[in-house]
């Protein structure tokens, strides 16, 4: 049976991104080998939108969060650059974080339906 699922994001400086995620975020983690960090994820949600038939297919990593103006300046505190101001739709909101090998995270407030129960 699924336990569990594995997400990868491919960086142009993935040490720098895994101190990210290490230092910034503080998720757990374990050392496979040599410095190539796993971390553990919060609970998560997967949804499929509909792709426009001449678009290139992609993939978006968004991290929920309860309080984004919180979060926020709890994450600026640690270092993270946010490169977009919070932005309302309809279902949360929304902004970007860059990180240091260059991809953008999402993070966003949900104003949707979850199937998850509240996290912290």
């Amino acid at each position: 049976m699924i336990r569990g699922a594995h997400v990868i994001v491919y960086s142009r400086d993935p040490e720098a991104d895994r101190a990210f995620i290490r230092d910034v975020l503080e998720w757990p983690y374990v050392d496979a080998h040599g410095g190539w960090l796993i971390f553990a994820q919060p609970p998560a949600e997967l949804a499929f939108h509909p792709l426009d038939a001449d678009a290139a297919e992609h993939h978006e990593l968004y991290l929920m969060c309860d309080d984004i103006q919180a979060t926020m300046e709890q994450l600026a505190g640690r270092g993270a650059e946010f490169v977009s101001p919070v932005t309302e739709a309809r279902f949360g909101l929304l902004t970007q974080i860059r990180l240091p090998g260059g991809s953008l995270l999402g993070l966003y407030e949900p104003r949707h339906a979850s199937p998850l129960p509240a996290f912290s």
